[in-house]
């Protein structure tokens, strides 16, 4: 079975789904729909009384709570161990954020954040720009996988970042999981085509017509995919080839 190992933990599904924009109720729905095994969520939302986001999430779903919020290292270990405390478990994203218009990630403080997490035996997923040197460094800090952008935050833009990823999954000896800015099933297919490990979706299926189709619609393109991936992309030519003989038809 081709499965996703993080932490020596393994999983089915490969369609991770972020909660971020969802009213609570949804999340289950969304779960089943997508056949999720992962939820991503901020510490906030662990801590709503009634409405905490942990009631609406099934048992066998592994929580993924980020760091959100985190201007530097200091805060974002700060948050993590807090979400420990409060029974989410090992696995932790961390996002580092100081840039207040683009969202975009601070990689030098995830690095440092991702050395002290490790060591303290937290599972840790970083939220990167795809750069291959950070990427190297947060390897070597003992990251389980590393999560570029794609696009920044929210923007359903699409695989902006696709040749800077491309470099991480031929240099990187991690799983490298796309997160942020995927808009379309389509393109969660390519990302996976390309050969990473998973894809993270929030937007794009919290502001769907149809919230619960569109988390089958991202299951089921990122597992056709990863399928497409294992089986080997046919070869890509500038000229026309036939894929059936041309001549010797009428002439027999």
């Amino acid at each position: 079975m081709d499965e996703l190992i993080l932490g020596g933990k393994k999983f089915g599904s490969r369609f991770i789904l972020g909660s971020g924009k969802y009213d609570p109720a949804l999340i289950k729905a969304c779960v089943e729909c997508g056949g999720v095994e992962m939820v991503t969520m901020a510490l906030r939302r662990v801590s709503e009384g009634e409405e905490s986001i942990t009631h609406f999430i099934p048992p066998h779903v592994t929580l993924l709570p980020n760091t959100s919020g985190a201007r530097n290292a200091t805060e974002a270990v700060r948050i993590a161990r807090l979400s420990r405390e409060l029974g989410c478990g090992e696995f932790v994203k961390v996002e580092v954020i100081r840039d207040s218009k683009y969202l975009l990630p601070d990689n030098a403080e995830t690095v440092k954040a991702t050395e002290v997490l490790s060591r303290e035996g937290f599972v840790v997923l970083p939220y990167m720009l795809p750069d291959l040197n950070t990427a190297r460094d947060l390897a070597s800090a003992g990251a389980a996988a590393v999560m570029p952008l794609a696009a920044p935050i929210g923007t359903n833009a699409g695989l902006q970042t696709r040749a800077l990823i491309e470099i991480l999954l031929a240099e990187i000896d991690l799983p490298v999981i796309v997160d942020a800015g995927i808009g379309k099933p389509s393109e969660a297919c390519a990302a996976m085509e390309m050969g990473c490990a998973a894809v993270m979706a929030n937007t794009a299926v919290a502001t769907a017509k149809d919230v619960r189709a569109m988390a089958e619609a991202f299951a089921l393109a990122v597992r056709a995919g990863r399928a497409g991936f294992l089986a080997g992309l046919g070869r890509v030519s500038t000229e026309a080839r036939a894929s059936s003989p041309l001549t010797g038809f009428l002439d027999s």
